[in-house]
């Protein structure tokens, strides 16, 4: 039988977000029971599944959350639910177990998990862990917001202005983009002018930043 979670009355470590979301996935229904007074004292709104699959089928949340998730579920544990959801890195996971050990530690963190909890534990340790990762997720979420934002306009440059700027921001003198495109520098000068209004770049290093925004991540080695 899974260990109860201590609950006690503690002061939030981080200062609370009502928009904040703390999901939790443990099929004990005395945990869900606990950690959602817990969660709820401290100011975030929790959502309670009992199985992974009851979590999955609930649409993707786009506010900052993060996930508390039990290792040992019914259908789908712990560590292949994490797998599923690589994806969804505005929503940092935080473990717990009833059963920890040094592999499966391992292999959630190398997952991307941000804390692997043994109970029982004590509650403002788990306060603190979802305070963390609300913040990680609250940067992301900006993070993205910011790349969404340059995105747009530079969906509306054409074929020519989007050439113009990636040899731009590649050092490129307005005479070499002439040479290289084949075309005049007046008509370069008029393609940059254009390019620059619609991405809403002040200067030269303000669209070299905005292009190295635009790039997608590396993938990770290993």
């Amino acid at each position: 039988m899974k260990s109860s979670v201590p609950v006690r009355e503690s002061e939030s470590p981080l200062a609370s977000d009502t928009r904040s979301v703390v999901f939790v996935v443990d099929d004990d229904v005395s945990i869900r029971e606990s950690l959602e007074l817990l969660i709820r004292s401290a100011g975030w709104q929790p959502e309670l599944f009992a199985s992974a699959q009851a979590f999955l089928e609930r649409p993707r949340a786009f506010a900052p959350s993060c996930l508390v998730l039990d290792v040992s579920l019914p259908d789908l544990n712990g560590l292949d639910l994490q797998a599923r959801i690589a994806d969804r890195v505005d929503m940092p996971v935080i473990f717990i177990t009833g059963h920890g050990n040094v592999p499966l530690t391992v292999r959630a963190m190398k997952g991307g998990a941000i804390e692997f909890l043994t109970k029982p534990f004590q509650s403002d340790v788990l306060l603190n862990a979802i305070g963390q990762a609300l913040e990680r997720s609250r940067a992301v979420l900006a993070q993205e917001a910011k790349i969404r934002a340059l995105r747009e306009p530079h969906a509306l440059l054409t074929r020519r202005e989007n050439e113009v700027m990636a040899l731009v921001v590649a050092g490129r003198l307005n005479k070499q983009v002439a040479g290289e495109l084949g075309i005049s520098e007046i008509t370069v000068k008029a393609h940059r002018r254009k390019m620059m209004r619609k991405m809403n770049a002040r200067s030269l290093p303000d669209l070299v930043n905005m292009a190295a925004r635009l790039q997608p991540a590396p993938a990770p080695k290993g």
